[in-house]
C-alpha cells in the first residue's frame, strides 16, 4: 500500500489557515499585514484541510512588520486564535506538546500550532525578555522566527545587507526561548545570524520554511552550510512551495521535489519535511489575484520588507502543488523518485514531530 492511500501523518512547519478567496482576505493580500488573510477561517478553509489530510500547521500570528505595535498587537492576534479554535472544537486542536499533534492525527482534527515569523514583540528591555517569552509559551505560542527579512535587534534577516550574526539582546532572546522550551526558528535570518543562533542554541534549532541555495542562489534559501549545522544538532529543515525554488521565479512541483532531495543529501532524511508557507485552500480567480499581488509586492518593496526573488508576475505558491491534492500529489512525485513509504512519512510530518519531541519537553 503506497503512503497516499494510508492516513499519514502531515505536520505543516509553516502555512495558513485560510479561505484566500474570502472577500476580507483578498483585500488584505494589498495590504501590509501578511497574517491578515489567515483570520478568514471559514468552513471550507477546514473542510478542504481535512480532506487535504492535513493534521497540523504551525500559522503565523503576531507581529511580523508594518506600523502596528509588536507586541500589543500580539496579544491581539493570540486572542483572535483563541477565539477561532473555541469556535471549532470538532475540527481544530490548539498544539502545546507532541502528543497533541499526535491527538490529532488520531482523532483526524487540525493541530494549529502559534508562531511568530518575528521575535520584536519581546520587546527592547533586557529585563523583560524572560517575562515575555514565559509570557508567550503560557499562550500557546510553540515556535519564534527570530528575524523577517529586515534586521532587528536580534540580528539581521535575509534581505540585510550587512549580514551581522546574531546580537548580544538576540542570544538572550535565545536563552529564553530555550528556557521555556519553544522552538528557534531561522526561517528569513541573514546567513550569519543563522549560522550563529545554531551554534549558539542549547536546544535544536529550525528553519521551518526555506529551500536550498545551493540549487538556487537567492537570499531567502539557504546555503549547505546552514542547513547542515541545524541537522548536525538535531535540528529541522521544511522545504517551501515558494517561487524561490527556481531562478525564473515560477517555481513547479518538479522544483519542490528538488530541493526536498538535496535538503535529504545535505541533512540526511531525519532532519527535512516541509513548511508550504501557504494554505491548502486553492485562489479561485487566479487574475483577480494577480492584480491584488501586484500591489502586495509593491507594498512590501517601499516598506523594504520584500525578498529578492519576489516580483509582481510570480504566485507565492506552486500552481501545480496547490489545493486539496496537494500533499497526495507530493507523495506521488516522491514516490517516482525512488523514495520508499518510511522516508515520505518522516519528511512528510513524522520529523517535525520528533523535532518537537526533542525541544517542547516540559
Amino acid at each position: 500500500m503506497t503512503v497516499a492511500a494510508t492516513h499519514p501523518m502531515i505536520v505543516n512547519a509553516l502555512g495558513q489557515l485560510d479561505n484566500p478567496n474570502a472577500p476580507a482576505a483578498l483585500a488584505a493580500a494589498a495590504g501590509l499585514n501578511p497574517d491578515s488573510g489567515q483570520l478568514a477561517v471559514d468552513a471550507r478553509a477546514i473542510a478542504e484541510a481535512r480532506a487535504s489530510g492535513l493534521t497540523a500547521v504551525n500559522i503565523t500570528l503576531g507581529y511580523t512588520m508594518g506600523d502596528l505595535p509588536p507586541y500589543e498587537h500580539t496579544l491581539d492576534e493570540m486572542a483572535v486564535w483563541d477565539g477561532i479554535l473555541a469556535a471549532h472544537p470538532a475540527d481544530l486542536l490548539k498544539v502545546r506538546t507532541a502528543a497533541d499533534i499526535r491527538r490529532a492525527h488520531r482523532e483526524r482534527r487540525i493541530g494549529v500550532v502559534y508562531g511568530f515569523q518575528n521575535a520584536v514583540a519581546v520587546g527592547e528591555d533586557p529585563d523583560l525578555v524572560d517575562e515575555r517569552v514565559a509570557g508567550f509559551a503560557a499562550a500557546g505560542v510553540r515556535v519564534v522566527q527570530l528575524t523577517y527579512n529586515q534586521a532587528n535587534h536580534l540580528g539581521d534577516g535575509s534581505m540585510a545587507t550587512a549580514n551581522r550574526g546574531l546580537t548580544p539582546f538576540g542570544r538572550k532572546v535565545v536563552d529564553a526561548l530555550n528556557d521555556h522550551h519553544l522552538m528557534v526558528d531561522l526561517s528569513h535570518s541573514g546567513e550569519n545570524t543563522c549560522l550563529d543562533a545554531a551554534r549558539y542554541s542549547r536546544q535544536p534549532v529550525s528553519i521551518n520554511h526555506t529551500g536550498c541555495r545551493a540549487l538556487v542562489d537567492l537570499p531567502r534559501n539557504k546555503t549547505d552550510e546552514e542547513l547542515r549545522l541545524v541537522a548536525e544538532r538535531g535540528g529541522f529543515v521544511g522545504i517551501y512551495f515558494m517561487p524561490f525554488l527556481n531562478p525564473t521565479g515560477h517555481a513547479t512541483a518538479a522544483d519542490v521535489v528538488d530541493h526536498i532531495a538535496h535538503a535529504v543529501d545535505v541533512c540526511g532524511e531525519d532532519h527535512v519535511g516541509i513548511g508550504t508557507d501557504g494554505g491548502v485552500t486553492a485562489v479561485d480567480d487566479l487574475d483577480a489575484y494577480r492584480a491584488a499581488l501586484a500591489e502586495h509586492v509593491a507594498a512590501r518593496r517601499a516598506a523594504g520588507v520584500g525578498a529578492a526573488g519576489e516580483r509582481a508576475d510570480t504566485y507565492p505558491f506552486v500552481v501545480d502543488l496547490r489545493g486539496v491534492e496537494q500533499f497526495r500529489d507530493l507523495v506521488r512525485l516522491l514516490e517516482r523518485r525512488g523514495y520508499r513509504s518510511e522516508r515520505i512519512e518522516k519528511i512528510l510530518g513524522r520529523n517535525f514531530l520528533a523535532y518537537a519531541d526533542r525541544v517542547w519537553t516540559a
